[in-house]
């Protein structure tokens, strides 16, 4: 086991002695993964210092109450259902869709390989290496405190609409169960334009237009008919406001939050014993689709279309910039949810192996996803009788909404079947990964003030973010839905991102980081994992920020203008998110007890003394020895420096 490993290496310059403390994946106390000197101080007689003494009482009661993971592998399972989730099967086919099918693989996956799986198994890292959650864990840098409230602020923006499609979510799992399905007939009250789902071939009713000599219009599914008309109401602009919510829809978006509430009222303990479901019941439903999709007529058009490259588009920023923002959803980077959940891992944990399933397996997920939905729209395109696959349905959420019931509606055998398990599939995806986010606004909020009760909390965000997502599932939903995506999600988490890896990078320290691990997991840090995480990584985010300031254009919605109130919340949105760094740059120099400026500023971006290990025996080991390791270099120079950083 790695623990022991660990302990081999350390047997070489010091005596063993046991941590009893220290319990191993199994659940069943074993060895301390690093040893203690037998002429040890007292243990947390480091923590001294600029930390108060209310500060070291309130951390170690933290310590006592933390609950950690029932088993290693509900950690693992708990990653997948946070981050195989509707970023897989909703966002990624309509973000590749956008940004020319094929085209937007290469740059997705070298996004993936230099920016997403180097930042998961940095924020797994200090996550668990430090028993913190998402804000308090900028303890390494209590200057930039700011970029984990900002990444709280951004969560739960993206919490509350992300449960206002799963309301959605809900609306068509009860209609599933209908024969015929609602969607798949035209109704009197739509456009002549309408061709039931159901049937599909427009061929005949374009010819007959021809015949009668109408000028020719687009045909419309009626599955698209129905979830503009009948589910959204959906306005023409929201000039005049957004509208009231659709009480059906509230009954869907009170349902799923009861569902989060019920799962992470006990924390961890509850969330991981669902974890096994949530995970691995979408993969079977999934399998099954895919199967379906793949035999319909005309799926290869659409398969090929998936992953054939148009060179042009892969030297557009835009769809670098897109790659980076799905990579964000997909893998739930710089969010904050990684390092909650990997908090309450055990100390020596192997995340290095947990890091690389997860994202490998997200990656795998998203592709599959792609080839059921682009197999979808071939088909589709092939029943209209058109060779662009790009034209077939507009992107957003519709298109989960309108082309998987549209292909649902051609099945000749119990289509209520395959629309049940589809809508139950991604009601589970879209659970598991709010149980994350929601999970994560907990944890920052109880590491702050301890003595409120899990469920309280839990309750709390709840009925808030209950109240906030109303304005998702009125006439104008989209609208906002759109908005806060953006300007609430996209922007905040590409710049506090950013923040982060320089932080943890350059102040911290990269090669401080590696030796955390090393200590922690007692395995030597490759020279992939310190080139992106103190070069390439934090360079192409900030490349591609640059880029997207520089061509900044108005927010659209189906090519519509927002009004100017619209943006003016969106820009209210992002700033609030982005200033919650500086103001708490400002704080911690102003709280620092150093009595000159510069004593303050240097303070400010030290990490506090009870930096560390949760465990005092290992935090005071931890204290020696990277004393120790950081030393020889200090004081040489600049350019010493930065090698070190980089290099060790």
């Amino acid at each position: 086991m790695l623990p022991n490993r660990f302990q081999e290496t350390m047997e070489t310059s010091h005596h063993n002695h046991q941590n009893p403390a220290f319990i191993g994946d199994d659940g069943r106390s074993t060895a301390s993964t690093v040893v203690i000197s037998s002429n040890s101080p007292v243990p947390g007689a480091t923590a001294a210092g600029r930390d108060n003494a209310d500060q070291e009482a309130g951390a170690g009661k933290l310590s006592e109450e933390r609950a950690t993971w029932g088993k290693g592998v509900e950690f693992l399972m708990s990653c997948i259902a946070m981050s195989v989730g509707l970023g897989n099967v909703w966002r990624f086919p309509f973000t590749a869709l956008d940004n020319g099918g094929g085209a937007f693989l290469i740059p997705y996956l070298i996004v993936l390989f230099l920016i997403g799986k180097p930042i998961y198994y940095l924020e797994m890292v200090i996550g668990q290496f430090s028993s913190r959650g998402s804000v308090k864990v900028f303890d390494l840098c209590p200057a930039m405190k700011g970029v984990g409230i900002g990444q709280v602020v951004s969560i739960s923006m993206v919490t509350t609409y992300y449960v206002a499609i799963m309301g959605i979510t809900l609306r068509y799992l009860y209609e599933s169960f209908r024969s015929p399905l609602p969607w798949s007939e035209c109704r009197s009250e739509w456009e002549s334009t309408c061709v039931a789902s159901s049937l599909g071939n427009t061929s005949k009713l374009a010819n007959n237009r021809m015949d009668m000599d109408m000028p020719q219009q687009q045909p419309v599914a009626s599955a698209e008919l129905y979830f503009l008309k009948e589910v959204l109401h959906e306005k023409h602009d929201i000039i005049d406001g957004i509208g009231l919510p659709n009480w059906e829809l509230v009954i869907g978006l009170f349902v799923a939050w009861l569902c989060v509430f019920l799962i992470i009222r006990r924390g961890v303990k509850s969330s991981g014993k669902a974890s096994y479901f949530l995970a691995i019941f979408p993969y079977v439903i999934m399998g099954v689709l895919l199967i379906r999709a793949v035999t319909l007529p005309g799926a290869a058009d659409g398969i090929l279309y998936f992953i054939k490259p148009q060179w042009g588009k892969i030297l557009d920023p835009k769809v670098w910039y897109a790659a980076v923002t799905q990579c964000f959803y997909s893998l739930s980077v710089c969010f904050g949810n990684i390092i909650m959940y990997s908090s309450f891992n055990k100390f020596g944990h192997n995340v290095h192996r947990d890091a690389a399933i997860v994202t490998g397996l997200d990656t795998i997920t998203s592709l599959l996803a792609g080839f059921t939905i682009f197999g979808i729209l071939g088909h589709l395109a092939h029943e209209i009788g058109t060779d662009d696959i790009g034209t077939v349905v507009k992107g957003g959420a519709g298109l989960a909404f309108i082309s998987y019931p549209d292909a649902i509606a051609k099945f000749k055998q119990l289509p209520q079947i395959f629309s049940v398990l589809f809508f139950l599939m991604l009601f589970v995806l879209g659970i598991g990964s709010n149980i994350a986010m929601t999970s994560c606004s907990v944890t920052a909020i109880r590491d702050r003030f301890p003595h409120f009760k899990q469920w309280q909390c839990s309750l709390f965000i709840a009925i808030i973010s209950f109240a906030i997502g109303l304005m998702y599932i009125t006439p104008g939903g989209q609208y906002m839905l759109t908005l806060v995506d953006f300007f609430g999600a996209s922007m905040i988490a590409l710049v506090l991102g950013i923040a982060e890896l320089y932080t943890i990078g350059w102040i911290y320290g990269t090669d401080r980081l590696c030796k955390d691990i090393e200590f922690m997991l007692g395995r030597k840090v490759g020279l992939y994992w310190r080139l992106c995480w103190s070069i390439f990584t934090p360079l192409i985010m900030t490349v591609i920020l640059i880029y997207f300031y520089a061509t900044y254009e108005p927010l659209t919605y189906n090519d519509k203008i927002y009004p100017g109130w619209a943006y003016s919340i969106g820009w209210t949105i992002t700033a609030f998110g982005i200033l919650q760094l500086p103001v708490w740059m400002i704080v911690a120099i102003v709280r620092d007890p150093g009595r000159t400026l510069g004593e303050k500023i240097t303070g400010a971006f030290t990490p506090t003394k009870n930096w560390g290990p949760l465990d005092p025996l290992l935090r005071e080991q931890y204290h020696k020895e990277i004393d120790n390791e950081l030393t020889p270099k200090r004081g040489q120079g600049v350019w010493p420096a930065i090698k070190q950083n980089i290099f060790g």
